[in-house]
């Protein structure tokens, strides 16, 4: 959450000259660790703070988007905390600056939340989705999964989806037989193949490409992405 940190990146990405779309996280922050002697009490390592302090990076390097994570749940030695009040209050910040929400969805209940979210105006439309499959304790990495949300998420909607771990080539094959969009980096997986360790993320971005391709797709450039995403009138924060 150190936003000298995320300053740096953006600023050396905006000076790269580079027209690539900028997607921070605000994933951070949300984790609670209960004491082992008092519950109620956090342990070392909780990360938990107020839904403001998540989205300060947001709001002052002002990225085309950042991620808003829906889930609760239980993810390591934490559980990640995402109550309604405090995901309205990213959310209504995040839009304040001009930002578009990557609303993530980890599980069942993550989607009934979104759609309330929707339903009171809180999100907006058209929402873009990404759907996170094989965490554990989350949604199972299968087909079947994938089907259901993809059914289930709103017609007007933009979506994307992945596995992680061995699942995430299947997963990003069948996001996109689904009509949905892909991801793959580092984060979700690091290897290329089983058993082989990828050189970089651009090593799991060019198998993807080609999965893609040879199914049919095409991959859209950073100026395609804006236009289907409605970001063309915000590309003058790519300047350096």
């Amino acid at each position: 959450m150190d936003g000298e940190l995320f300053r740096e990146i953006v600023d050396r990405i905006r000076s790269s000259g580079s027209d690539m779309i900028i997607n921070l996280s605000t994933g951070e922050g949300g984790r609670f660790i209960p004491g082992d002697a008092e519950p109620q009490v956090a342990a070392p390592g909780s990360t938990l703070v107020r839904p403001e302090l998540r989205v300060a990076h947001v709001e002052a390097l002002r990225p085309e988007i950042c991620t808003l994570d829906l889930n609760t749940m239980f993810s390591g030695s934490a559980v990640v905390i995402n109550t309604p009040r405090n995901v309205s209050i990213m959310a209504a910040r995040i839009y304040a600056a001009g930002v578009l929400p990557e609303i993530e969805l980890f599980d069942g209940g993550d989607l009934q939340l979104a759609l309330q979210l929707l339903s009171s105006g809180v999100l907006r439309t058209p929402a873009l989705f990404q759907i996170v499959l094989g965490v554990r304790y989350g949604a199972i990495p299968a087909p079947e999964t994938l089907f259901y949300f993809a059914r289930m998420l709103p017609r007007d909607c933009i979506w994307a989806a992945f596995g992680t771990g061995r699942h995430e080539f299947q997963l990003l094959a069948q996001a996109w037989l689904l009509g949905g969009h892909v991801r793959v980096g580092l984060e979700d997986n690091v290897f290329i193949e089983k058993g082989v360790l990828a050189r970089d993320n651009a090593h799991l971005c060019e198998k993807a490409v080609t999965i893609v391709e040879n199914l049919g797709g095409v991959i859209a450039t950073p100026t395609e992405a804006r236009g289907m995403l409605g970001l063309a009138a915000t590309t003058s924060r790519g300047a350096a």
